[in-house]
């Protein structure tokens, strides 16, 4: 079967591997990992544990626990903080009884998961969401005045694309509040692309997605200390049940893994700033467009080529022309984050090198044509 046979028409995502537009693709290693899985049967707690000390030694943790993505993964962990092993409290959850279930989020990131909010992860493991200081400032002393007997754990969201960290508390200092008051912290690093500065932080609990950096299936891992690690996997007994990773996905994102970890990150950005620069090249002849390479604002080192539109020239606004792009066939899904700044963005981490050119042909197809049409025009009213 295709996606064809029921009518759903493949697109081209040029922003990154996102989960509205189903992940990543995946690469031939991982394909054939997936086919030899679903080949046969396996003792899947077998499974799970070898493939989490095999996740610990790539992170640098004591443990790792794997998870259909990072959503699941934040209501997982903070089940372990509330319930632990536990078996009672663990099949009463969400209800967490008596014990402590605040969760501390400083209010800069309370982010959603693709319109799912955080606060609802962490409430189907049981906590309950305490906003702590405001969007543009947050401050250590109101992380630890927020502290209460009924705190069960501090939560950082590592995103810059989602979260605020601009004046907010950074992790070091959260972590060491949570030394200072027994509390765990909590770390949502779905999409970050270094796998063990954040265990190294001092973190109890970090949780990375498999799709975003890694080029995994839908999948992802809560990796950490060994005590909150077998919390984790103890709530496989409890809500984290319908979130089980199946065989398939699992042996596909341990050979995502090996994959990535494989290749220096910095061989990786060299060659995808190389790639970047010759496709700005390309689309900064283009009318209306001025295309430049530009590094991620967080500092890691993914390259993409940005696109400042110029209304009059090119014919159309930003907003418009990522219209038309969706619009056509393929569907081609370019990044808009920096939309309301009139700029759009090419990120190459889910783009084919025929994905590319489908990118340069459509926006040549829409931006030539109307400068060309524009031009009849004039010269017909002369």
């Amino acid at each position: 079967m295709e996606y064809q046979d029921l009518g759903v028409t493949p697109v081209i995502s040029a922003q990154a591997n996102s989960t509205p537009l189903g992940g990543c693709t995946l690469s031939d290693g991982v394909i054939k990992a997936m086919e030899n899985a679903a080949r046969s049967h396996v003792d899947l707690e077998q499974f799970w544990r070898a493939a989490g000390g095999f996740l610990a030694d790539v992170t640098g943790s004591e443990d790792a626990c794997p998870v259909t993505g990072a959503a699941a993964g934040m209501a997982i962990a903070v089940a372990a903080c509330v319930a632990g092993t536990d078996p009672l409290r663990v099949q009463r959850l969400p209800d967490p009884g008596d014990r402590p279930n605040e969760v501390l989020l400083q209010k800069g990131h309370s982010i959603t998961y693709g319109g799912a909010p955080i606060s609802q992860m962490i409430a189907l493991g049981g906590g309950r969401t305490v906003e702590v200081g405001a969007v543009n400032e947050t401050l250590p002393s109101h992380i630890a005045a927020a502290v209460t007997p009924r705190t069960a754990a501090l939560v950082y969201v590592t995103s810059t694309t989602h979260a605020i960290h601009r004046r907010q508390v950074p992790l070091a200092e959260l972590v060491a509040i949570g030394r200072e008051h027994g509390i765990p912290v909590i770390v949502d690093a779905a999409g970050e692309s270094d796998l063990r500065s954040w265990v190294a932080s001092g973190a109890d609990l970090v949780i990375y997605s498999g799709p975003k950096m890694l080029g995994a299936p839908t999948s992802g891992f809560i990796c950490g200390s060994r005590k909150f690690v077998a919390a984790c996997r103890a709530q496989y007994a409890g809500i984290a049940r319908p979130m089980k990773v199946g065989k398939e996905n699992l042996l596909g994102l341990l050979q995502a893994v090996r994959e990535y970890t494989g290749v220096p990150e910095a061989e990786r950005a060299a060659a995808q700033y190389e790639r970047m620069t010759a496709l700005a090249a390309r689309l900064d002849k283009l009318p209306g467009l001025s295309a430049g390479v530009t590094q991620d604002e967080s500092g890691r080192l993914i390259h993409r080529v940005l696109l400042t539109i110029d209304p009059a020239a090119a014919g159309r606004s930003a907003v418009e022309l990522a219209n038309e792009m969706t619009a056509g066939t393929p569907s081609i899904h370019l990044r808009d984050f920096k939309l309301h700044l009139g700029r759009l963005e090419v990120d190459p981490r889910a783009l084919s090198a025929d994905g590319e050119e489908a990118v340069v042909r459509r926006l040549e197809e829409l931006l030539l044509d109307r400068t060309t049409g524009a031009q009849a025009a004039v010269g017909a009213a002369r």
